[in-house]
């Protein structure tokens, strides 16, 4: 956001450049989160709520069926987490009903499910086993089958989706030890050789989820650079990488507070000879293709996340009728009875994003990259806090093991296993930090393709003032209207819930409106106040998830199903999140944010170690 700004150090201005040159530039189809923060809500991008049509309802049904039974009968969640790995009848089994190869086409021995059914499956799986989850998400939300089917050649298609029909694990290596989020840090090379027929491959990469049992990965890596505008510009390429080579070695495995079923490691490359044909995109494209796998990829963490919340809502309301303090069920007391409605409140937001964003990932006329990162922030941060509300339901029993409580008679509910296991959530496949900073870069596109001729000291004055007088056109009709009352656009939701879209038209002005002032506030410093993107990122946030429930409650009503509870869960999560989303908009102004940085920068000085006093270190 601050590509043209003097002050910022050389290092970081190329590793902005370099950002910039492999994110998507065009917003070629309608994104109804990009929309939210510049002030209109396009109901008809999501309403009628999408629903699946009978047929692809009737396959997926079939293969959850199958796919629980099995889970059920085999699989024990409890004994992945102790021993720390899932069964090899478990992993066959999973291969003989499709499970590594449920949205690879049929014409290559797969399922061919659609994304929902997919994001259903893993939805199952996720709130019965995260380790399990988490093998099949990783395999097939960015592992080698995502790319192929995106950017894959016949070829690459032909020899490589079969396998993984046939219970073949794949894995995706981008995270080095010194490149994580900054990926122009990336040393692993690929060097060409032979005429530039084959390639070397020499490095190591961390945290890959799944590379110490896959037989096929995706390996980003650093090939001869290029010059672009007078400029050397690295090149990351992507390559498939069959690791039975010689010259592939599992260095180590990694061990992580939950999750235990799952193999991440450090994996090494030495010399290891990869053909050219084996590169995916093309030279130069690997970030591009991690970025784009990545927007389809980051759906099944919501999906996943909804699936967990499920469970602990069962938990928590069969546990608040069954434990009895002072005379009553606890679910009666009120602490606990406001714990619970928030738990179903959010649980019901998360259900809505889930298949709302799915839904559109099937579309293929969305542009979901908002969407999808959106809805991993938002339904990874609630779903942690709803499983640690649940913990604290269950109260002592809820910290204790399943395999403990289990053998002294008592209900044996794996809260404490559930809570380890999704704490990577906020973590994996974008941080909550990262995913802020993505938003806010993607939510202010359109003012900055405007913005960038006035900000670049190369443009000509000329061409300066014929932009300046088409932000003047633009921005004199933008801007006052942000201004007006809430517009009903015809949304033709339950008259019930017009009150609720008022409210969210009404702040997704306010919030376009806010945006505009800190842009021109803090112009080419905005970048570095992470702090303001944050609340505009979370506001829009709040205000996606509040039209989701809303376009969810109202497709539920008109189904005449689940009546009053729909709208029950719908309004309580309107009303809470527009709450938050009003004390965000009263920060603005009255915050802490100084006294924090001042804080953080003393400690960091070393002026607060007596702070750390009496302690073991």
């Amino acid at each position: 956001m601050s590509l043209y700004d003097k002050n910022i150090s050389e290092e970081k201005k190329a590793s902005l450049e370099f950002a910039e040159a492999s994110r998507e530039e065009k917003w070629t189809y309608p994104s109804f989160a990009l929309q939210i923060f510049h002030g209109r809500v396009d109901w008809p991008l999501i309403h009628p709520f999408p629903v699946q049509s009978p047929a692809d309802k009737e396959k997926g049904d079939a293969f959850l069926r199958k796919l629980e039974t099995f889970l059920r009968q085999n699989l024990d969640p409890n004994e992945v987490d102790r021993t720390g790995e899932i069964p090899e009848g478990v992993m066959k089994g999973l291969a003989d009903l499709g499970a590594f190869a449920i949205k690879i086409p049929e014409e290559y021995g797969g399922l061919g499910l659609s994304q929902v059914n997919y994001n259903r499956a893993i939805h199952l799986v996720a709130s019965y086993c995260g380790s399990t989850a988490v093998l099949l998400s990783a395999h097939q939300s960015i592992g080698v089958p995502q790319p192929l089917k995106l950017f894959g050649t016949q070829e690459q298609k032909r020899k490589y989706l079969p396998q993984f029909a046939q219970g073949t694990v794949s894995a995706f290596a981008l995270t080095e030890p010194e490149a994580g989020s900054d990926p122009r840090n990336m040393s692993t090379t690929a060097t060409p050789i032979e005429d530039g027929r084959f390639y070397l491959l020499n490095g190591e990469k961390l945290w890959c989820t799944n590379g110490l049992i896959a037989g096929v990965i995706i390996v980003m890596a650093v090939t001869p650079p290029k010059i672009v505008d007078g400029k050397e510009r690295k090149q990351i390429t992507a390559f498939i990488v069959e690791t039975h080579q010689p010259g592939f070695e599992i260095a180590h495995q990694c061990r992580f507070m939950g999750l235990h079923g799952i193999k991440i490691g450090v994996i090494r490359f030495h010399n290891l000879k990869v053909p050219k044909e084996n590169i995916i995109l093309s030279e130069g494209e690997g970030l591009k293709l991690a970025l784009t796998t990545l927007n389809t990829g980051r759906l099944t963490l919501p999906a996943a996340s909804a699936g967990v919340a499920k469970w602990c809502l069962n938990v928590a309301r069969q546990w608040s009728v069954k434990r009895r303090q002072w005379g009553a069920p606890i679910g009666e007391h009120e602490s606990i009875a406001l714990k619970l409605g928030y738990i179903a409140s959010h649980t019901f937001a998360m259900d809505a994003m889930t298949w709302l964003t799915s839904a559109m990932a099937d579309d293929k006329r969305r542009d979901i990259r908002l969407e999808a990162a959106i809805a991993k922030d938002f339904c990874t941060y609630h779903t942690w806090r709803i499983a640690d509300e649940t913990l604290q339901i269950r109260g002592g029993q809820g910290y204790e093991q399943a395999e403990s409580l289990a053998k002294r008679g008592m209900d044996s509910w794996a809260v404490e296993r559930v809570l380890r296991d999704i704490r990577v959530n906020l973590i994996i496949e974008g941080t909550t930090e990262i995913m802020h900073l993505f938003v806010a870069r993607e939510a202010l596109d359109p003012h900055l393709n405007r913005l960038k001729p006035l900000l670049n000291a190369k443009t000509s004055l000329t061409e300066k003032g014929k932009t300046f007088l088409e932000l003047s056109q633009h921005y004199l009709v933008w801007y006052p209207g942000l201004w007006l009352p809430a517009r009903k656009r015809g949304n033709a939701l339950d008259p019930r819930l017009q009150p609720q879209a008022d409210y969210i038209q009404n702040a997704s002005c306010r919030l376009a409106r806010e945006t505009f002032h800190q842009i021109l506030r803090h112009q080419k410093k905005l970048e570095a106040r992470q702090a303001v993107l944050n609340r505009i990122v979370d506001i829009g946030t709040e205000l996606f998830a509040m039209a989701a429930a809303c376009a969810y409650a109202d497709h539920l009503l008109k189904k005449q199903e689940k009546e009053a509870n729909a709208l029950d869960l719908a309004d309580l999560f309107c009303r809470t999140a527009s709450g938050r989303v009003d004390g965000l908009f009263r920060e603005r102004r009255a915050n802490c944010d100084a006294q924090g940085m001042s804080v953080a920068r003393k400690l960091l000085d070393r002026q607060y170690e007596w702070l750390e006093n009496d302690i073991i270190k």
